[in-house]
């Protein structure tokens, strides 16, 4: 297939080309005039699997003809007579040997890092063995690196790399993947020296960015009929640009850094390099103006220089678009509606971007269309039903179980999927409304038992129900072989369900991917060692997250989403670059824990700007297709972003090209993309809604409450729509899920411990002491509250008032004492047919006979002015007393009604007795009440609020937000 020839052969390809059709083209156009058997000869090495199947479907569309020897570089080690050499460690074995290591280490230096980093240290350092046996670095060229003048973090690591040595130098019989790799291209380059391929050995597609592929690269590119084939290739980068790529701590960033690496490393200058066809790009003056944009930056100048000497600007920029939107979801937008044309037109189109919440939002915005894009990267696992559920499952070990838990997994699609599935929803509905207004907090076996005898729920129900997931909470460490079996038997019995048929857990693709991993991790497990449940749950999320689900089924042929990765080795029409801002494209990159950018240079490893090069090249590549969108967001967050630096090279180029019509081209582009964000603007135009009004509704009288409770009556006064809401449409706010300890839990245990430890000390005075106090509160909060945190708070609380407490009850005790609690009371509102009803915390008589009602609150007692106006509760419940209408007490006179604080601090709010008499209380009481008994008063929503930043329940049913309260109320007659 080639002439001989005394330097090493390489080939490339320019940017823009698709590179897989290349590549088929020159090897059709080198075998035409030799018999068909020639090119079956040819050995084909490729880079990716991704890369081999694009190769194959070009030679299924062309004429028949027998294809080549297609390989990757990662399978020539899978014939015998190659290697030799057993199967790698499997990645997960090494990993969860790794893992236990890093435990140590963090048992004895805590501070090194957090325990929840403890599996990404593993991934980081599994990663840096990875890249050592593929590069070739020994571990002592890591222990001899001069660490004197750095900080104590670098040393530390440095000696626990030097801990992990074991793994980097293991024998033959087991070696990880990369240094099997490494040994198997030594192996086959030892049998190259002696016998060398008579056969066309052609690799193809790999820019060498990895020690032991170039070291391939570099025998492939010397056989007698071995040759290369480099994508992307600059050949219109002048030479003294390639000679000045030559430092990697300068130059690594650049597009073409390993191209010249590669060049150095066979003794070849870019002149050498030939081009494998004659096709030429697809806009080759755009090449060179990408070429010029993307020089290093120690000779931008030559901007200066070249820049004028630029032609057909205009021709080579017509086809690209720039497209700077003002926010994700507008960039988003404008790229599906793109998109959505080409799948009308027949063009077919890929969005490139390595950003995955924008891959997201435009596969969400095509929806709306019913077009469902070929997502390269798919779904992890980790998401997809199947993942999820493995994780909730893994959650019982790890934490007590609360309703929100039980109720995530009963709801989910795979509990109970066995049988019986609509059954099984309405017995969860059922047991969600009485979860949330019953509890507990934390169901248990006995629970559920009762709530089986109360509501008659199925019995084989409540049994699956506590067998499987009651009592799952584990402390302690188990082997990771008895984790994997838990929770193996745990999510197929939770997912059979009551009825014992095998669920659909590991059905369809995301299934089987789970069972796979799942496969796996029990295979391996006797490798991980003992661990508690939350680490055993953050490693299944951590593997879950590893691995992606795809379904081809029924995507849109024509539309695709890719990686950088997968853009290499595919072809479109039309390629959007989209996410062009730093930190998303290029990435960052990530933290090393384990070596500085020194000491990788110093060892021999890659640098942090190996992945910024690569990137590079993909950008470089891509923006030579025939037609491109270059796309980002200039706003991010409610922040400013920062554009790419390769698209602000470019734009900063043409900016300063006005003698090419440089500022003339670069606006057509921004007007291009700002017609499309136009379009996308007009499409998200919603028909305009007019605001509701302040809701004040007028119900038939007979239909208004006859009846309210006397804590009620501030909120007919404050907020009266939410009296409309309760009782005239008779809605009741739903009871949280996850229940807590906030505000009205505490009222009500601060209420019966008050409640009963006054109810002891009537019978015996010497009771009331600090001691009996706490002892008696500790003992409530211990049965009514369920969470040690909140009992332990709580009772810190009554400790710093208690002393207060008591002396002020000493006090009281002094003239009269308790003589009911809890006390009903009824007044009836005559000519009104109105009741007023209510209970009273605590009724003490004096030495006079006269009454003294006591409220307790655990928040902040009104003020003397806010109850003459507005919380009017003990002043009622005072005028009430004074004419008979509490329960077992005759009509008597009220002396003292007290707010009696139990927040913060000891606070007493006494009632205005004095000014507002019980006459006045009453009379006022029946002027409000008769105001509501007349059908032209409405019930206004947000009345007279305390505060502006006040809620209430029912401020999303009067449309509050749409309003303000400087809005007038309108009334509506209600039939």
């Amino acid at each position: 297939m080639f002439e001989p020839s005394s330097q090493p052969r390489v080939f490339a390809v320019p940017p823009g080309t698709d590179f897989p059709k290349a590549l088929v083209r020159g090897l059709s156009l080198r075998t035409d005039d030799q018999t068909p058997e020639a090119l079956a000869r040819v050995q084909l090495i490729v880079n990716t699997r991704r890369m081999a199947r694009r190769i194959r479907e070009l030679f299924d569309q062309g004429p028949a003809c027998l294809l080549p020897r297609l390989s990757l570089v990662t399978d020539l080690g899978e014939t015998a007579d190659l290697s030799r050499l057993p199967p790698p460690v499997p990645p997960l074995r090494r990993r969860l040997e790794l893992t236990q290591l890093i435990a140590r280490l963090l048992d004895q230096q805590p501070d090194l890092a957090a325990r929840s980093s403890l599996f990404d240290l593993a991934d980081s350092l599994a990663a840096l063995i990875d890249e050592m046996q593929g590069e070739g670095v020994a571990a002592a060229a890591i222990r001899d690196l001069d660490v004197s003048d750095l900080s104590g973090h670098w040393a530390r690591a440095q000696a626990f790399i030097g801990i992990a040595n074991r793994f980097i130098t293991s024998g033959d019989d087991a070696l990880d993947v990369q240094a099997r790799q490494r040994r198997v291209v030594e192996n086959l380059i030892d049998r190259w020296q002696t016998e060398p391929p008579n056969h066309p050995v052609i690799l193809a597609g790999s820019t060498g960015s990895r020690g032991t592929t170039l070291m391939l690269m570099k025998a492939v590119a010397r056989l007698p009929q071995g040759a290369l084939i480099l994508p992307g290739f600059d050949f219109d980068q002048p030479d003294h640009v390639w000679s000045g790529l030559d430092e990697a701590l300068l130059s690594e960033d650049h597009p073409q850094f390993r191209f010249r690496k590669l060049m150095r490393e066979l003794d070849l200058e870019p002149a050498d390099i030939r081009r494998w066809t004659d096709d030429q790009a697809p806009s080759s003056s755009r090449n060179r103006l990408v070429s010029l944009a993307l020089r290093p930056a120690p000779v931008t100048d030559a901007w200066m220089m070249e820049g004028p000497r630029l032609t057909d600007l205009d021709r080579a920029m017509a086809d690209v678009t720039l497209v700077e939107a003002q926010s994700p979801r507008a960039e988003a937008l404008a790229i599906a509606l793109r998109l959505r044309h080409a799948a009308e037109t027949g063009q077919t189109a890929a969005l490139i971007t390595p950003d995955r919440m924008l891959t997201r939002q435009v596969s969400a915005a095509l929806d709306r269309w019913n077009i469902l894009p070929d997502d390269s990267a798919g779904l992890p696992l980790q998401l997809s039903p199947p993942g999820r559920f493995l994780r909730h499952v893994a959650g019982l070990f790890v934490n007590r179980l609360d309703g929100e838990a039980l109720l995530t997994l009963l709801k989910h699609p795979l509990c109970h999927d066995g049988g019986s599935r609509g059954e099984h929803l309405l017995h969860t509905r059922d047991l969600e409304l009485d979860l949330r207004r019953n509890g507990p907090p934390f169901p248990d076996s006995a629970s559920l038992t009762d709530y089986a005898i109360r509501k008659e729920a199925p019995e084989d129900w409540i049994r699956w129900l506590a067998a499987n997931f009651c009592d799952q909470q584990i402390a302690g460490e188990l082997p990771l072989t008895e984790w994997v079996q838990r929770l193996r038997r745990l999510a197929q019995a939770i997912s059979a369900g009551s009825g014992g048929r095998e669920g659909t857990l590991w059905d369809k693709n995301a299934g089987q991917k789970a069972l796979s991993v799942m496969t796996a991790l029990e295979s391996e497990a006797p490798h991980g060692g003992p661990m508690t449940a939350r680490d055993f749950a953050d490693l299944l999320g951590t593997l879950l997250a590893g691995e992606e689900v795809r379904d081809r089924d029924t995507v849109h042929p024509g539309i695709m989403i890719w990686g950088t990765l997968e853009a290499r080795v595919q072809g479109a029409d039309l390629l959007i670059l989209g996410g062009l801002n730093e930190g998303t494209w290029p990435e960052s990159s990530a933290p090393d824990p384990w070596l500085n950018r020194q000491m990788r240079d110093k060892a021999g490893l890659l640098l942090p700007e190996r992945r910024i090069g690569l990137s590079a090249h993909d950008f470089q590549q891509a923006i030579g297709a025939p037609e491109v969108w270059l796309t980002r967001a200039t706003r991010s967050d409610d922040a400013e972003t920062v554009a790419s630096r390769w698209l602000n090279r470019l734009t900063n180029l043409l900016q300063g090209l006005p003698d090419q019509n440089g500022p003339e081209i670069l606006a057509a582009m921004r007007d291009r993309g700002r017609q499309w964000l136009d379009w996308s603007e007009d499409l998200e135009e919603a028909t305009p809604v007019a605001p509701a009004e302040r809701p004040s509704p007028r119900p038939p009288v007979a239909a208004r409450p006859g009846q309210l409770s006397v804590t009620e009556i501030k909120r007919l006064i404050r907020d009266p729509y939410a009296i409309y809401a309760k009782h005239v449409l008779r809605l009741k706010p739903l009871d949280a899920l996850v229940q807590a300890p906030d505000a009205l839990l505490r009222g009500i245990v601060i209420h019966e411990i008050l409640e009963h430890f006054i109810q002891d000390s009537v019978m015996d005075a010497a009771l009331l002491t600090r001691e009996n106090f706490l002892k008696r509160a500790e003992a409530l909060l211990v049965e009514h509250v369920a969470w040690p945190t909140a009992r332990k708070l709580w009772l810190a609380r009554l400790e710093r008032i208690a002393d207060a407490f008591l002396a002020a009850e000493i006090s009281r005790r002094a003239d009269g004492g308790p003589i009911a609690f809890e006390a009903a009371m009824r007044y009836r509102l005559d000519p009104l047919d109105f009741s007023i009803v209510g209970r009273a915390d605590r009724i003490d008589r004096n030495g006079r006979g006269a009454l003294r009602i006591y409220d307790y609150k655990t928040g902040v007692p009104p003020s003397e002015s806010q109850q003459a106006k507005f919380d009017k509760q003990l002043l009622i419940e005072a005028a009430v007393a004074e004419e008979g209408g509490i329960e077992g007490f005759d009509p008597a006179p009220v002396a003292e009604a007290v707010f009696i604080g139990m927040g913060g601090s000891y606070k007493e709010v006494p009632a205005p007795l004095d000014t507002e008499p019980a006459d006045k209380v009453l009379a006022e009481l029946r002027k409000l009440i008769s105001a509501y008994s007349e059908p032209d008063q409405g019930y206004t929503s947000r009345r007279m609020l305390h505060m502006d930043s006040d809620t209430g329940d029912y401020d999303h049913l009067a449309r509050f937000g749409e309003w303000d309260r400087t809005a007038m109320p309108r009334p509506e007659d209600l039939t």
